[in-house]
């Protein structure tokens, strides 16, 4: 014999899925999380590269630092978090002035980090980086 559901253990069970929900997309990562959750390995000071290594119109993408750099124009250099703000993946490659998450397919402008399409529901948030003698490094 079944008993009918009342509302209080209808509360409860939905009470659970909802710990559970918010658990797993604390592990694993949300949209809704901040850039500043999915935190840089970048240190100041860092050499990334030498501007002669990011081509005019693309950029490059350190993993390790979890940063992209690019140059939309000659000798103007721009640096954002290479963290989708999608589902926290990884940006992958760069072409024709967009820079590609391959999770979800979200692209992002090398001129300013912002969205260009997917679902992606923020920009790359800025890095800050200095450029001197040839060189481009974190701040």
């Amino acid at each position: 014999m079944t008993h009918p559901a009342t509302r209080r253990t209808v509360l409860l069970a939905t009470g659970g899925a909802a710990a559970a929900l918010t658990a797993a997309c604390s592990k694993y990562g949300d949209s809704g999380s901040s850039s500043s959750d999915k935190s840089s390995n970048a240190v100041a000071g860092q050499e990334l590269a030498k501007t002669a290594d990011i081509p005019v119109g693309g950029g490059k993408i350190f993993a390790d630092e979890k940063v992209v750099v690019t140059q939309p124009t000659k000798d103007d250099f721009k640096a954002f978090s290479a963290i989708c703000t999608h589902q926290g993946c990884t940006v992958s490659s760069i072409a024709d002035g967009i820079i590609h998450c391959p999770c979800h397919q979200s692209e992002f402008r090398i001129t300013d980090g912002s969205v260009a399409g997917g679902p992606a529901p923020r920009p790359l948030p800025a890095e800050k980086i200095t450029v001197k003698r040839g060189s481009i490094s974190l701040a």
